[in-house]
């Protein structure tokens, strides 16, 4: 290490080149990985709040919420723990007068039954507890005007909602959840084209799982496997995944391209420390150690410039740090670039000494 260090302090810029141009990548592979968090957690956050072990679908559905529609009253057929009716519809609201498009945004609509334990949690305000109020995600307030006492007008229906309470972290589909009484959902979707006494849900969610149920017209799943067919999301994850893994795999050769290119220059001087008595196992310890501080420093200097990336950025971008990922892909990266150094380490084991001395 003591050799190591003493040729960084004697070679300032070019260590500070290589160290920049790891902070440069490994920044790049933290806030990319952040990203792709961010956007899981806007596909599913919803999901996630709901706490439950199992899901029942139309079987012609295709394991999509959206393309599921029954009759409510099937509930009573099926068998099961904590069974709720959660009726689900894809829309666009507002909350001025006369909006113009950048007013509007996309919202997911969850119809549910008060007392049920898809109710959200409340981090502001109140439940709904009349058929024209909603609750919706804080994400509304932050991004938009969407105050407590706000009316929320939404597209095919002339119902206006009132927003009495805020929960926090309910996304489904990159949407802001607006959650809305289940018998009020069927009004707002459905209108007047129902039959009296009749109504229709999306799915039945089960929190403790799920005995019976009638398979002809059901399908069950648990929530990962709900979840994974989200629309988009298992492309999205694979599209991220294989980036963030190939960056990592070049951040690490281009580490091993530099230390080896570094070590070829200074042959002459490996050469002349083994004639000095050096081992090759303490000068290729130097190189190891080099290669790990610099790797150690660059990703560390990446990870600080991506929290504080973090702090900055405003809440719309789905941004969202995951300190697991993070450690994941800091070992990675320190680990892959010790092993490209290897490289560097061969060439210093095959200099000859006598070759130095002619």
């Amino acid at each position: 290490m003591f050799l190591a260090l003493e040729e960084i302090k004697q070679n300032k810029l070019r260590y500070s080149l290589i160290l920049g141009l790891l902070f440069l990548i490994s920044y790049l592979v933290f806030f990319l990985s952040a990203l792709a968090y961010g956007l899981i957690q806007e596909n599913k956050s919803a999901v996630d709040k709901w706490d439950a072990k199992s899901i029942l679908l139309s079987s012609d559905a295709n394991q999509n919420l959206a393309a599921s529609r029954f009759d409510a009253k099937t509930i009573e057929d099926v068998e099961g723990q904590n069974l709720a009716l959660l009726a689900q519809k894809s829309t666009v609201g507002w909350s001025k007068e006369n909006p113009s498009q950048d007013d509007k945004v996309k919202l997911s609509l969850f119809g549910v039954k008060p007392n049920e334990f898809l109710v959200p949690a409340i981090s502001k305000g109140r439940e709904f507890n009349a058929p024209d109020e909603v609750v919706v995600d804080i994400s509304l307030a932050e991004d938009g005007d969407y105050q407590i006492g706000d009316e929320i007008k939404l597209a095919d229906t002339d119902e206006k909602l009132t927003i009495v309470g805020y929960t926090s972290g309910s996304r489904f589909s990159v949407a802001p959840v607006v959650y809305v009484d289940f018998d009020q959902f069927q009004q707002i979707v459905y209108g007047d084209t129902l039959p009296d006494d009749t109504a229709y849900t999306n799915a039945i969610v089960s929190k403790d799982g799920i005995d019976s149920y009638d398979s002809n017209t059901l399908e069950k799943l648990s929530i990962p496997d709900f979840i994974e067919n989200l629309p988009g999301y298992k492309a999205q994850n694979l599209t991220f995944g294989f980036m963030i893994g190939f960056l990592i795999i070049i951040s690490s050769i281009v580490i091993g391209i530099f230390m080896y290119v570094l070590t070829t220059q200074k042959i002459q001087i490996f050469g002349l420390m083994k004639i000095q008595g050096l081992s090759n196992f303490y000068i290729s310890k130097s190189v190891l150690a080099q290669t790990f501080l610099l790797s150690f420093l660059g990703t560390f200097l990446g990870f600080i410039g991506t929290f504080l990336s973090s702090l900055l950025l405003p809440s719309s971008v789905p941004f969202e740090n995951n300190w697991l990922f993070y450690g994941v892909i800091a070992l990675a990266m320190v680990l892959f670039a010790v092993v490209g150094a290897i490289f560097s380490v061969r060439s210093v084991i095959k200099i000859d000494p006598l070759k130095m001395l002619g």
